[in-house]
């Protein structure tokens, strides 16, 4: 079942929170000279039009990125450069018109030392990212992400960071995910995996927190955004689990995502907490 397109959803809400999340372990994680291996284990595109039909027919980035883009001049923390440049966007620009996917915020932050291998089953997909990673350098495998982060485990480099997020468009997912996690862990303890998972009515996330509770992964740290008035279907927020989260990765992330909050951008609360200690 591959219906998932990106595209419908990219600079939502929920890619605010992930993306900044990603940002603020990658820079965090740069604080070391060493290199890092990179994965995106469900890349999707590189880049999205926010003007495209896809786009426009949800209008999901209209209350996301977007909306934040209008509202800049109420946020303060340096980071914001930071982001504003991955994306691509200019002071003079009135709206955002390209949003860049994982990988390209993955590519724009890596350093030269740094490793980025991004995976996509999707065929369109992982062909329009193809094109893309020709001028970039990102490894594109065009398969299962879950099956070849665990294949490239334990990388050469000595420092690893992975971003889990599938569209959790069956239910099977969610153990999957979890599953994941924890082999990954078993090959390299010292790496920070990043989860990115859909908070819906049916908080079918729960079980999949439930099973790495119950599993020998230590160290995972847990933030919700929830927004105040959610739809009345589809996200009612985005969640986010890091193991092994970078010193200070919640402070920096819950920083910015209360700038957003107060900016009037999107009326959301964030949470966070430790769902497993060490």
């Amino acid at each position: 079942m591959l219906s998932y397109l990106h595209a419908f959803h990219a600079g939502n809400f929920a890619d605010v929170h992930k993306h900044i999340g990603l940002l603020v372990a990658i820079q965090l994680l740069q604080r070391k000279p060493t290199a890092i291996a990179c994965f995106d284990t469900h890349a999707g595109s590189a880049r999205y039009d926010l003007e495209g039909d896809y786009a426009r027919k949800t209008k999901e980035a209209d209350a996301g990125f977007q909306q934040l883009w209008q509202c800049r001049n109420g946020l303060r923390n340096p980071l914001w450069r930071d982001i504003w440049s991955v994306i691509g966007v200019k002071r003079t620009d009135v709206r955002i018109r390209h949003y860049p996917g994982s990988p390209a915020w993955l590519s724009s932050l890596a350093r030269s030392q740094d490793r980025v291998t991004a995976f996509e089953l999707h065929s369109s997909e992982s062909s329009r990212l193809q094109d893309w990673a020709r001028t970039h350098k990102v490894k594109v495998v065009a398969g299962d992400g879950f099956k070849g982060l665990l294949a490239g485990l334990p990388p050469c480099e000595p420092r690893l960071f992975t971003l889990i997020d599938p569209p959790y468009e069956i239910k099977e997912d969610y153990p999957r995910t979890a599953e994941t996690i924890q082999k990954a862990w078993q090959r390299c303890r010292h790496g920070v995996y990043l989860v990115w998972y859909p908070v819906l009515p049916e908080a079918q996330y729960q079980q999949m927190i439930s099973r790495l509770q119950a599993g020998p992964v230590r160290k995972i740290l847990h933030s919700q955004f929830v927004l105040d008035t959610p739809p009345p279907r589809g996200m009612r927020g985005s969640g986010l689990l890091l193991v092994n989260p970078p010193w200070e990765w919640a402070e920096t992330l819950d920083a910015l995502l209360n700038e957003v909050i107060n900016s009037g951008a999107i009326a959301a609360k964030h949470k966070l907490e430790w769902v497993v200690p060490e």
